[in-house]
């Protein structure tokens, strides 16, 4: 017997950061729609690419976003956190975005790739994490194995993870068929794990747009692939 598909729900109305950020994302093509091979071996009908997010206003709207979903979030924190490479100009127009917008003043680090032995040396740059509650930036989550990393630097440094917040969930099960990536660190940190698009999104966007090919493509992809939510 077939197993019964994932439960769907009715797709989100889309908030205006929300609206903006897919706008400009696809205007971009840090958001694309077709067929692509994940790591997973899966083949996608939408990829998306947060290091083509690469102009003022786009990243303007991306910062505003993170800093609106942590503000709500209401996690106490020190420091933001953004893995190289991606992750740095995330943790850096985030931590000033909550300055300007939510009155909240918070450090931000990030790591190297590679550990310095010259100069000030170490594999961390900007805020001590020692002793702080850090909160970790990431975008797109695909295994979840750059937040993990970012977690044992974090511990290594002294400091303590409170959190996550991501870009896009693609709300997926892993491959064990049952828990998503996102499902699988929030129990892995004992703390929460939010973001700001969810594919569920993506949907309502392509059903406004009346983009029917792609459409029917993320819904199918979302019955074999998608996790059960309410």
């Amino acid at each position: 017997m077939a197993s019964p598909a994932p439960a769907q729900t009715a797709t989100p109305a889309l908030s205006k950061v929300q609206q903006d950020l897919i706008d400009g994302s696809f205007a971009a093509r840090a958001l694309r729609f077709g067929s692509f091979t994940l790591k997973s071996g899966r083949i996608s009908p939408y990829f998306f690419n947060a290091g083509e997010l690469s102009t003022g206003p786009l990243i303007s709207t991306l910062a505003t976003g993170y800093a609106a979903e942590i503000a709500a979030l209401g996690v106490q924190f020190d420091v933001l956190f953004g893995p190289a490479y991606k992750g740095i100009p995330l943790a850096a127009a985030t931590a000033l975005a909550l300055h300007r917008e939510h009155g909240i003043d918070v450090g931000y680090a990030f790591d190297r790739k590679e550990a310095k032995d010259h100069g000030e040396g170490g594999r961390v740059v900007g805020a001590p994490l020692k002793g702080k509650r850090v909160l970790v930036l990431d975008d797109v989550m695909t295994s979840g194995k750059a937040v993990r990393i970012s977690v044992d630097t974090i511990r290594a440094q002294g400091g303590e993870v409170v959190g996550a917040v991501l870009l896009l969930d693609r709300e997926e099960v892993g491959p064990d068929g049952v828990t998503s990536t996102v499902e699988d660190l929030r129990s892995f940190l004992a703390h929460e794990v939010v973001s700001l698009l969810k594919m569920r999104h993506l949907i309502t966007w392509l059903e406004k747009r009346g983009d029917t090919e792609s459409l029917q493509a993320m819904n199918a992809y979302r019955q074999t692939y998608g996790i059960k939510h309410t």
